[in-house]
């Protein structure tokens, strides 16, 4: 068994290597690189590129899928010591990497639909591990149903796209099902019964990467469709407004920690979209300064969140593997046992509050300062949107800090509340402390070197907007 997760590691690491090495080499040159093969009559030519945008996709994948797979070697051990057979989990963990790299490269259709179909499969596989519980497979069994709902609208919007259709309208069906992926409300159901119920690397690799997926093709459609309308982008605004304040109220009643996390997911997809929607406000009003700050910001934090989400994850996949519970309210004092995994909870989750100085500040602020410049567009209606989304930003940012000062105050700090918060010894070694490390580092470092992460994201950010004078 450990054989089997020491050459998945091994694979996950050449593959990490291998994308990060491609994806900086064009985030710094600014160019792409193409590889194109001929396959049978059905597919034709196909081709696969890493452009600036899938450039930095596939350099969010490929570190935050090795973390994940690092850790699960720790978070696995106690499973399989008690018999429970993972060779297939493992199998499923890789499959589920590797066709997000393909989906944020391939440029065929066809195939794009593919490598979507398998990254939804194998996550449904992944989110059943223990399917001996019922709710777990009642959770599974629900994301799959709105993962294959969602590919309708997908497809729908590529046939209407085929067919020189309204680029309006196949923005929006790409918006629905794109956005189902992604989490925004009202397609956001599956979420919160999925992230709670998979592993706690799974929980991480999903909240942090595969749910971005949709992100990404949101974006790939507004880079097809030119000049977005101007009803698309309030639209956008809107909808992202209210996903953030939807997540961020659900997330401070909730007293399952991953639960809570899950909705804080929607909340962040709901920044992230903010910022989407003030970048294509920019374009609409022919304003590069605004749009390459909204862009700026939301892809920013598409790498912001995925750090972030996925060290929180993980902290809480510590604090279950030694407490075998989730419940909120039946834990306490775990800081005197776990100081580690506290203090990583901690970071992180002054980070995902927006604070500095922290990375979530740096992605947050950029967004603020985009929707402060637009503010000087010649519309009274953006007045009032830009008003308001101001103002969910900011409570957002509020209920955050309230959010996570009593998740961790409740799960550390004060006395244990019950037989739970009384801690086991496990043999789970050092590879579930190693990844949080890694993850706090970059929280960290991008907090502090924020010209580095603006750097980064330039290069996909340009494709939007063309040169910028700052």
């Amino acid at each position: 068994i450990m054989n089997i997760l020491l050459a998945a590691t091994v694979l996950a690491g050449i593959s990490s290597m291998v994308s990060m090495c491609l994806a900086f080499n064009v985030l710094f040159t600014g160019g792409a690189m193409v590889w194109e093969f001929g396959f049978n009559p059905v597919f034709g030519k196909v081709s696969f590129c890493v452009d600036s945008l899938s450039a930095f996709f596939l350099l969010v994948i490929s570190i935050m899928g090795f973390l994940a797979v690092l850790y699960s070697n720790g978070y696995l051990k106690p499973y399989a010591e008690k018999g429970k057979k993972i060779g297939g989990h493992v199998i499923f963990l890789l499959l589920l990497i590797f066709s997000m790299e393909l989906v944020v490269t391939c440029s065929n259709a066809i195939l794009f639909l593919i490598f979507w179909e398998i990254m939804s499969v194998s996550s449904f596989f992944l989110v059943i591990f223990e399917n001996d519980k019922k709710d777990v497979l009642k959770a599974g069994i629900k994301y799959l149903v709105f993962m294959h709902v969602s590919v309708l609208f997908i497809i729908a919007s590529f046939v209407l796209s085929q067919c020189h259709g309204n680029a309006s309208i196949v923005f929006l069906l790409a918006f629905i099902g794109f956005g189902t992926k992604a989490g925004f409300v009202p397609f956001h159901n599956w979420l919160p019964e999925a992230h709670p119920a998979a592993p706690s690397h799974v929980s991480a690799i999903m909240s942090g990467v595969m749910i971005k997926t949709g992100i990404y093709g949101i974006l790939r459609v507004i880079l097809s469709a030119g000049v977005p309308d101007k009803w698309l982008c309030y639209l956008v605004l809107i909808v992202s407004a209210i996903s953030g304040l939807y997540g961020v109220l659900y997330a401070i009643v909730q007293h399952d920690l991953k639960r809570l996390l899950a909705y804080h997911s929607i909340e962040n997809i709901g920044i992230i979209g903010i910022g989407i929607g003030i970048g294509m406000l920019g374009l609409s009003y022919g304003s590069r300064i605004v749009a390459f700050l909204g862009f700026a910001g939301g892809i920013l934090h598409v790498l912001n969140h995925s750090i972030f989400k996925e060290l929180l994850f993980l902290a809480a996949g510590n604090v279950y593997l030694k407490t075998h519970t989730r419940d909120i309210e039946s834990l306490g004092g775990l800081v005197k046992k776990m100081p580690v995994t506290a203090a990583m909870f901690l970071i992180a989750s002054v980070a995902i509050c927006g604070l500095p100085p922290f990375n979530g500040f740096i992605s947050e602020f950029l967004i603020y300062f985009g929707m402060i410049k637009g503010l000087g567009f010649d519309s009274f209606y953006v007045l009032i949107l830009i008003m308001f989304v101001l103002a969910a930003l900011a409570l957002i940012g509020t209920m955050a800090i309230l959010c996570f000062t009593k998740a961790f105050s409740v799960v550390f700090l004060g006395t244990p509340r019950s037989g739970h918060a009384q801690i086991e010894k496990s043999s789970s070694g050092k590879t579930i402390i190693l990844p949080m490390c890694v993850l706090a580092l970059f929280i960290f470092l991008i907090g502090m070197f924020p010209q580095y992460a603006v750097l980064i994201v330039s290069s996909p950010v340009l494709m939007f907007t063309g040169e910028v004078e700052l």
